[in-house]
């Protein structure tokens, strides 16, 4: 499976915007223009926040890029928040731009902490319990099976919050973004016409079934 982004070159590129001394709303510009620049017609340029809520922790959304096979959005919250990571066929970066992420495994009797800068991987398969002491937001960078990750993201808005307007909302943002990397998918692939389609079509299989 060929991925479009590089974890290192996002976590360079999310150090950069730590470095700036930025707003958080500056620092997602910055990584918006530096991130198009290096994956042209990959990246949203569109600021869209969306309330998220999964394993019991509350933050919200802005999406950058999504596919069937990778996501990247910027997360967080201003208050803080905790609950479950779940336990994913993708990997996860998770790269601090402010405040903390404080993380432990089954057993661990002491907490990882990741601050600006840092980059927390949590390899597929794997799961962890986390919390965000406070203020916190990062560059989050998923790869694999990204439809397997719907349901732990949606569950929480129909088995307790209810609300609707935030799960049209999510799936809004996320069908447009993987419609989108789709068809620029399609634009650069070799060839024209019926075979170009076939292409695009294999590649949305694969990613269904969870290829890479």
């Amino acid at each position: 499976m060929t991925y479009v982004f590089d974890q290192n070159v996002l976590h360079d590129v999310a150090k950069e915007s730590v470095a700036s001394g930025l707003n958080l709303r500056g620092k997602v510009n910055l990584m918006r223009e530096r991130l198009d620049v290096l994956y042209p017609g990959q990246i949203n340029l569109k600021d869209d926040w969306v309330f998220n809520v999964a394993g019991g922790a509350m933050g919200q959304m802005t999406v950058l890029h999504a596919s069937l096979v990778e996501y990247l959005i910027v997360f967080g919250t201003p208050i803080g928040t905790e609950g479950f990571s779940g336990r994913f066929l993708a990997d996860d970066y998770f790269m601090i731009l402010e405040g903390e992420q404080w993380a432990f495994n089954e057993g661990d009797d002491e907490k990882m902490v990741f601050k600006p800068g840092d980059m927390h991987h949590m390899p597929r398969g794997e799961a962890r319990g986390y919390r965000m002491p406070g203020h916190c937001f990062a560059l989050e960078y998923a790869r694999g099976n990204i439809p397997a990750m719907l349901p732990f993201g949606l569950v929480d808005q129909f088995t307790s919050i209810l609300d609707a307007k935030t799960v049209a909302k999510t799936l809004r943002i996320y069908t447009q973004a993987a419609v989108g990397a789709m068809l620029n998918g399609r634009r650069n692939m070799n060839g024209n016409g019926r075979s170009g389609v076939l292409n695009a079509a294999r590649g949305v299989v694969k990613g269904w079934l969870g290829a890479g």
